[in-house]
């Protein structure tokens, strides 16, 4: 990890807001009676279950979440969940068995929070989520009240959905388009909250800037070749339209929108694609041909990594509570600006 990147980590811990709720805590402690252990006199160890670990952006967290570990003395397995909903719950399991103090999730599937919660709770583990949220008490993360969701690191899905809207916005009115040539495509995964909240904040933002331009939702599984393949059949659907702005849960929703609409023939000043992530987007920009993807905002995943193994250590070793969210800093970036704004682009 970088130096700037642990500046950006370490300045994020200041913003994070405290919360009056506690969560299963270490292991081999005096019982404090209410179903936790005391804290970590020894050396900690944790795990980092991450689902679609081989995604760019959590292959950086998970490099800032080692970089912090060793930093800090502490004992890191990360573990890559891919898509599979039943092996988030027999990791935690496995995790439980090895005598982890604590476990750092981002769930494949937010249907299982609660088994997780659970699962952590009766093994006398601290539980913290990173990126998506998951509930104590439920499947859907967006219908629960406040005091039953689990402490969560990551980004304000609001405020990145804002700003990739305003820019959107801003792309238009400089492409000078006329609403009734153009649509909106909108592509997440529509289970996961953290995405819902992003589109939305995304399609308010850029309503309240260019009223009138029509949104189409594109329901997808988050990755490339998903999008593409939704996002090609609602081009087809939509033969008419001239102009397309696409935004969506990800980088990869955005890049396989813009590469949908390339491979049905419509030209990059046609298109203003705004990422979120900026991880794929830096390679279109990379090749230095005309691409359809305008911006992207920089979520850098080693940020999210190493803030929620700090969080972890001081809940474990300084008695710290967990904030209810814990968020690390943006930066909107295009083809002029990404490569002096610290992305690296694999």
């Amino acid at each position: 990890m970088t130096r700037s990147h642990r500046t950006r980590a370490t300045a994020a811990v200041g913003l994070l807001c405290s919360l009056a709720l506690t969560t299963a805590c270490s292991s081999g402690k005096e019982s404090t009676g209410k179903g936790e252990a005391g804290p970590v006199t020894g050396k900690i160890s944790v795990t980092y279950l991450q689902k679609q670990g081989d995604q760019e952006y959590f292959v950086g967290e998970a490099a800032g979440a080692r970089a912090k570990a060793d930093e800090l003395g502490i004992d890191l397995k990360v573990v890559n969940l891919g898509n599979d909903a039943n092996k988030t719950v027999s990791e935690v399991q496995a995790a439980i068995a090895q005598k982890v103090n604590g476990v750092i999730i981002v769930v494949p599937d937010p249907a299982v929070g609660p088994q997780v919660v659970q699962t952590a709770k009766d093994g006398k583990v601290a539980l913290l989520t990173s990126d998506d949220q998951i509930c104590t008490t439920g499947s859907d993360p967006a219908a629960c009240g406040k005091a039953d969701l689990v402490p969560r690191i990551g980004f304000s899905g609001t405020q990145m959905g804002s700003e990739v809207g305003k820019r959107a916005a801003a792309e238009y009115k400089k492409a000078n388009w006329k609403a009734a040539d153009t649509r909106v495509i909108s592509a997440w995964k529509q289970d996961v909250t953290v995405c819902g909240d992003r589109v939305k904040a995304a399609k308010q933002a850029f309503g309240t800037a260019v009223p009138g331009v029509k949104t189409i939702d594109v329901p997808t599984d988050n990755t490339p070749t998903g999008a593409q393949d939704k996002i090609a059949a609602t081009i087809t659907a939509n033969s008419g339209v001239r102009n397309w702005v696409v935004w969506g849960c990800n980088d990869e929703n955005v890049a396989g929108g813009v590469t949908a609409l390339q491979n049905a023939g419509i030209s990059p000043d046609r298109v203003i694609g705004v990422g979120l992530g900026a991880y794929l987007a830096c390679k279109e920009w990379g090749s230095g041909k005309p691409s359809g993807m305008k911006a992207a905002l920089f979520i850098n995943g080693e940020d999210v990594g190493a803030l929620a193994v700090q969080t972890m250590y001081d809940k474990l070793k300084k008695g710290k509570e967990f904030p209810a969210e814990g968020f690390a800093p943006t930066t909107m970036v295009d083809p002029s600006s990404w490569k002096s704004s610290g992305l690296t682009c694999g």
